[in-house]
């Protein structure tokens, strides 16, 4: 059931949760679990715990793991739960093994880091991570251009249990030649680089995408589904433009701003600290401003406080 509920979950806005941090550093998981709560009240149907705008390679595997667990006990009811795993292939099984034991209902495993990778290997490292949690569905996230459309149907073939790829190359027409070679009825391709590039992808046969912006306003970023899925392409295109901004600021300096934007604009938004982990750093007072700003274009109201 949880294969299938993850092939679904990805023909959706896969919201990427942000890890909030208390004041001492450590991850605050009564906050995790409120920010959480407010995007499935707002309809987000699938989120993933340990992602990168989750801050997954600054945090420890322990408390990896506690963002897991702490995102299945606050909507794993309500809502369809993604575990980032990842590093080495060990810590990336035990890593699944591990959320299929907290109740996740899949794994998105991270693009390995490694200088020296084949294409068989990269089969090889998510054949094992898959063939561990057999009853889990898994996505591949994928941010290289170097994979080839044969080394897709490899892992399609030895893996069943893979449904889909989070797929983060701004290439949409190497991503219409993927989807063709693999078949669109054997995975669900995710765009990985949110709303920005969502309806350029949904062209090239991607039926959902993730998104960190809809931690902080989930009603834009489902009225962009709804629009792609309805075929309203000048109103996605509309809406496009007033997410832009937003999005622009996350990848200004090659994404070094990713993760700062978001968690700056739940600050302001009272749900959680600003505060992020080298070698993300927090943003400027200048930037901050520029948040407040770009949050008004969204008719996003920031608290007086803020």
């Amino acid at each position: 059931m949880s294969v299938d509920n993850v092939r679904r979950a990805l023909e959706s806005v896969v919201t990427i949760a942000v890890t909030p941090f208390d004041a001492d550093g450590a991850v605050d998981t009564g906050t995790y679990a409120g920010a959480l709560t407010r995007c499935v009240d707002a309809g987000i149907d699938v989120v993933t715990a340990n992602g990168n705008t989750g801050e997954f390679y600054s945090l420890t595997a322990a408390e990896r793991e506690v963002a897991v667990q702490t995102t299945v006990a606050a909507v794993g009811e309500r809502t369809t739960v993604l575990a980032g795993v990842g590093h080495d292939v060990a810590d990336a099984v035990s890593a699944a093994v591990g959320a299929a034991r907290a109740g996740a209902h899949g794994v998105m495993v991270h693009q390995p880091v490694h200088p020296y990778q084949s294409p068989q290997g990269w089969v090889d490292y998510h054949r094992r991570i898959a063939d561990a949690v057999p009853e889990l569905g898994v996505v591949c996230y994928v941010r290289s251009p170097a994979l080839t459309a044969s080394t897709f149907v490899a892992l399609a073939d030895a893996c069943p249990n893979v449904v889909g790829v989070k797929y983060a190359v701004p290439d949409p027409m190497a991503l219409a030649t993927l989807v063709g070679a693999v078949g669109q009825e054997r995975w669900v391709w995710s765009c990985g680089l949110a709303e920005t590039w969502a309806p350029y992808f949904w062209l090239s046969g991607a039926r959902g995408f993730t998104s960190g912006l809809a931690t902080v306003a989930p009603h834009h970023s489902l009225a962009l589904l709804s629009q792609l899925r309805a075929g309203d392409f000048t109103a996605a295109m509309a809406t496009w433009r007033r997410l832009r901004p937003f999005e622009d600021m996350r990848a200004r300096g090659g994404s070094a701003l990713n993760v700062s934007v978001v968690k700056e604009a739940l600050a302001q938004l009272g749900v959680c600290r600003r505060d992020v982990r080298p070698p993300i750093g927090t943003l400027s007072a200048a930037e901050r401003t520029e948040v407040t700003t770009i949050l008004a274009g969204l008719g996003v109201d920031v608290p007086v406080a803020a």
